[in-house]
């Protein structure tokens, strides 16, 4: 049985790595996308502890995200001599515990590629 608390706080824990403010819904259209989104999250942390439980690991989603928030994902920022800047986006080197669960869940441990993006210098007018 679902609960609404249980809910909520898949949704709260999805977002916050998004680092999305809260908002209060006043707009009914906004309240339904608010539940839907929870829902959804709720289905996406029970696939998860599932997919792990079939296979004997008896683990929460509270303990994978802390097992997990230590890979992280990085934005180097190098400014050039002509005003460009380049930015490198790339995720850290996953520890032997990220890949394991990466592994169990059957995602990538590489969970993003290398970005590189440059941006150049305004002219004024």
């Amino acid at each position: 049985m679902i609960t609404l608390t249980r809910a909520e706080n898949a949704f709260r824990n999805i977002k916050s790595p998004l680092a999305v403010r809260p908002v209060h819904h006043h707009v009914e259209e906004r309240v339904d996308t608010h539940i839907f989104l929870s829902i959804l999250a709720y289905h996406l942390l029970v696939a998860i502890e599932k997919t792990l439980l079939d296979q004997n690991v008896h683990s929460s989603w509270q303990t994978l995200r802390d097992l997990l928030k230590t890979h992280q994902v990085c934005t180097v920022v190098l400014p050039t001599d002509t005003g460009a800047v380049l930015r490198i986006r790339k995720a850290s080197t996953p520890e032997p515990t990220h890949r394991e669960i990466y592994n169990l869940l059957h995602i990538n441990s590489q969970v993003i590629q290398p970005r590189k993006t440059w941006t150049e210098p305004e002219n004024d007018p």
